[in-house]
């Protein structure tokens, strides 16, 4: 497993091994969002898509009213 050190990040270690961080808070909400906008998108990978064509139509009606 490749790591990346983060200077923010302090790591414990514990008999020579990391074995938890901590991080700025910022930075691990910034992670929950990240796995939460994640889940969302496996959660609905079986949805069917619009086209793009249609998107921007339905925009720019609702931009009139």
């Amino acid at each position: 497993m490749k790591t990346t050190m983060n200077p923010k990040a302090e790591y414990v270690v514990k008999n020579g091994r990391r074995v938890a961080v901590i991080l700025p808070l910022a930075e691990y909400e910034a992670l929950l969002e990240d796995a939460d906008d994640l889940g969302v998108i496996a959660s609905r990978k079986d949805e069917p898509t619009i086209p793009l064509a249609l998107v921007k139509r339905r925009l720019k009606k609702h931009v009139r009213r």
